[in-house]
Parts: C-alpha cells; structure tokens; sequence
C-alpha cells in the first residue's frame, strides 16, 4: 500500500490525503494511505471524531527547513512513499531542490526552484508563453510601478483599444495581486490601493530607488475557466476535471468593497466544461507548455493550474482560449470539488511520479456535481472587526451538528480552526474557518442546473438552521460565520444562457 503525503496547512491538503485514503476505483484494486504533513492543530482531533483513515506527520514550524526535516525523516523511515507540497512558498523557497539533493527526487512532486517563476514571477511567466506561442492578453507591458505618469498612459490606451486594463502585482500574492480598471475615473483609486498593499514588499526586494516591476495587461473578456493538469518527468499528462470558483468576497463584480479573497467557494465541474474544451486545452496550453519546460530544463513532476478566458459560440464550444497566468500547485479550494469527483487520484499521483501518466486515465464521477462552500469570519466582535478578509474576530467556540451534517452528506473540512491537543473542543482562528462539500448525483429527470440548486440549498439549509456556528461573544444563539449564497447558481445560469433544443 502507498502512502502519498500531501504537505500544507489548508483545507485542500486535509480533503486530498482522505480523498486519497477513501476513494473506491472501478478500474484499479491498488489501495493508498493519506498522510497530512503539518495540517493545522484542529485537524488530528477532527479526524478522530470523524474516524477519517488519514494520518499526520508533525514539523516544528511552518517554515520550508522544518518542512524538509519532516519530509526527509518520513522518506527515510519509509512512512511515506510520495510528497505533494501544496503551498507554493515551499516550492518557491526550494523544497523539491533540497528534497532532490538528498536523493529522495523521484519522489516529491512539484517544480524546482528555477521551475517555480512559472507563478512566482508572473512577468517571466508571460515572456515563456509568449515563447511557447501560448494566447495571452492581447496587449501586455512591463512598467515601473513608480511611475504614475506610464502606467496611466498605458491604461488609457488599453482602456480604448480592449475595454479595460489589469494592473497585477507580478509575485506571489494568494490570487489577490490583480486589480481591474473599467473607465478612466478608476485608474489612480486602484493604483494607489495597490502601492499600498505592496509597497512594503517592494522596498523589501529592491529598496526606494531601484524600478519596481508591474505588470500592466489589457482586459480580456470571455468565461474564467482554470485547469488542474497533472504532468510527469517524461511530459505525459492529463487534465483533471474543472471547477468554477468564486473568489470575490461577496456576489458581484470585483472593487474595493468586494475584494479578490483565497476563495469562497467552488464547483466542479465548470458549467461550460465540454469535451472540446479538455481537448483544446491540451493542445493550446499543456502541450506547449510542456515543450517549453523541456527546453528550459525545468520539466519535472509536478501540477500546473492555468487560469484561463474562454470564448464560446452559441452551441458553447469553444473557440478561443487565453492564459491569464499559470499557478504550480492544486487551487483552494477549486481542488476539492474537483478531487471529491475522482476515484482514482492515488493512482494518478503514483503514475505521475513513476512517469507512466500516459497509461492512467481520470476516473471521473460524470455523474455528479461537487460544490464547495467557505465558512468565514463575518463581521463584528470587541473591537468592530469587519470580518474576512479584513479585520476578524478569532478565539470563538466552533459548534458542529455532526449528526446532521452526515445525515444530509454534507462533509465539513476544517480549516482556521484550533484546539489544543487531545481537546476536541474546536475554535476559530479567524479567516476561513471552514468548508462545506457536497456532491449529488443528477437524477435522470432533472437538468444540472436544478441539481445544482437542490445542493445549493442544502448546504444553506444547514449554515441557516445553525448546524455550523461560530458563538460570538456577544450573543449565544447567534453564528460569526458568513458565507456565499450563490456557489452553485451558475449551472442554471449557464442553462438559460446556452438552452438546449
């Protein structure tokens, strides 16, 4: 029996490692063990409640040095058999690097270092693009970020030519880097809030005088849709199901009420998923983009996850598809909709280390939708907070009807949640305390998007009657959390948009 080890903190690597350990194949007997590297501390105590089959190896920090130790002493003492790292820091701060000069390479999946500025470095990401002749924004510049004067020449211009401009911190920033700019009236409000949010970390990397890297696209229209794409050392691939996410803090276009957040939400399949779609997207991206990476020599093991803008005709097929940027890791929480839809993710991480990707196919549940749903922070508390992803309140009670949740087949994922050891007696630590999935069969007489909608409601059926809170302190019969009410309404959407005859 494998053991796969999946290394992080979040709620993606908890559901992967029990995903892992649980799914059932119809295609292969091979058995797998889940392993959670770090977790938080909740996550022991709530798989003991849950009798979930996943186990947990500890580090000493959250940082990359203590990560290695833990890896290479499991590896060592055959605990583990394959690491997935899930934050991109460690991949950025070299972990597969020291994980491969201990000897132990062919079995960490991830990029190296010299590999990683495929997220890391969104500048340099666009410059391998365009080498490997993969679509982008159709106008993209690199400008000094103090310089005001440039940046809103180029912004007008873009605004005339495409419609708008996205201004994108090029580094690593948890998918909240990027600011959309509409009209003229909007261009030195987001600029200023971005200086604001960055300027630390630019002078952290180049000083006051040096040039601060930005970079500047033109809007692209079309449907976001990512891809999670699992590569191995010999370039095979396949492309997982898509998700949908929700990243915006509330409904509605992105601003400066209603920021970019680490995710609320996610279902998968996307809405506009169509064979056609895969199929392009292994031609137009995966294909050169692995070419690219054998080149430059970085090409190993590891997990790609463009996001895209897709066009569709009137039948919803696609027709043109374009990079927005390439992250190197599963997303969160797009990840756990789409690994709570496979059946065989153990074997296709095996085949993706052993470089045999092209003998195993995704064993996918066609028949079902997963949607995801974060718990977060709402506002209030001594101090006013208000809420996530701004100011939270932390250190309140965490109240869980277990019983109804696995009535219902609601699966909770902790994920900002603490406890001290051998307590099960859980609390919030503020940001995204929690996920709700659920996945539901289509039944023969209904169309996904009522489906959809039946599950919907019953992930707000259970946060409305309270069968998840977090106590406030003010109140006791109230709940902290908040959520988003519409995950899941766009495959009706999608319905009423693209009828079928």
């Amino acid at each position: 029996m494998k053991k796969i080890a999946f290394a992080g903190t979040d709620g993606r690597t908890l559901l992967a490692a029990l995903v892992t350990a649980t799914a059932k194949s119809d295609t292969y007997n091979e058995m797998f063990r889940g392993i959670v590297i770090r977790g938080t501390p909740s996550m022991p105590e709530f798989c003991e409640i849950m009798n979930w089959p996943v186990e947990f190896v500890a580090t000493a920090s959250n940082s990359v040095e203590d990560y290695l130790n833990a890896i290479l002493t499991a590896l060592k003492e055959e605990k583990i058999d394959y690491v997935i790292p899930m934050p991109e820091a460690l991949l950025f701060e070299g972990l597969v690097d020291a994980v491969e000069q201990a000897g132990f390479g062919d079995q960490i999946l991830g990029l190296s270092r010299d590999g990683a500025f495929i997220e890391g470095d969104k500048l340099e990401c666009k410059k391998l693009c365009r080498d490997a002749g993969i679509p982008v924004a159709a106008s993209w510049n690199e400008v000094d970020a103090k310089d005001y004067q440039g940046i809103l020449s180029t912004c007008l211009s873009y605004i005339h030519e495409n419609g708008g401009a996205v201004l994108k911190y090029p580094y690593s920033a948890g998918g909240k880097g990027a600011r959309i700019i509409l009209n003229s009236w909007e261009i030195r409000e987001v600029y200023d809030e971005l200086i604001k949010d960055y300027k630390d970390s630019y002078k952290k990397m180049y000083g006051g005088q040096g040039t601060w890297p930005l970079l500047i696209e033109s809007l692209m229209s079309g449907v976001e849709i990512s891809f999670t794409i699992l590569v191995d050392k010999n370039g095979n691939f396949q492309i997982l199901p898509t998700a949908m996410d929700y990243p915006e803090r509330f409904e509605g276009p992105p601003g400066k009420d209603n920021p970019i957040t680490g995710g609320m939400g996610a279902v998968s399949p996307h809405p506009l998923e169509t064979p056609e779609l895969i199929e392009m997207a292994g031609n137009v991206i995966a294909r050169p983009l692995i070419q690219a990476m054998r080149e430059r020599k970085i090409l190993r093991p590891c997990v790609l996850y463009p996001g895209c803008f897709v066009s569709l005709d009137n039948n919803m097929r696609p027709t043109t598809i374009r990079v927005s940027e390439i992250n190197i890791r599963p997303g969160e929480p797009e990840a756990q909709p789409v690994f709570r839809r496979l059946r065989n993710l153990g074997v296709l991480i095996k085949a993706t280390l052993e470089g045999n990707l092209d003998e195993v196919q995704p064993e996918v549940r066609t028949d079902q939708l997963a949607i995801c749903s974060a718990l977060v922070t709402g506002p209030g508390g001594p101090d006013g907070q208000k809420g996530y992803p701004w100011s939270c309140t932390r250190s309140e009670p965490v109240e869980i009807d277990y019983k109804y949740m696995k009535r219902k087949g609601i699966q909770v994922i902790p994920s900002a949640m603490m406890c001290a050891p051998g307590d099960n007696r859980f609390k919030s630590d503020g940001t995204r305390v929690a996920f709700l999935n659920t996945n539901l069969t289509v039944k023969s007489e209904e169309s996904r998007g009522e489906a959809a909608d039946r599950s919907r409601k019953k992930l707000l059926s259970a946060f409305d009657n309270g069968k998840i809170r977090v106590i406030p302190r003010e109140d006791a019969n109230g709940n902290r959390l908040d959520l988003r009410r519409d995950i899941g309404f766009h495959y009706l959407e999608a319905e009423r948009i693209f009828p079928k005859d």
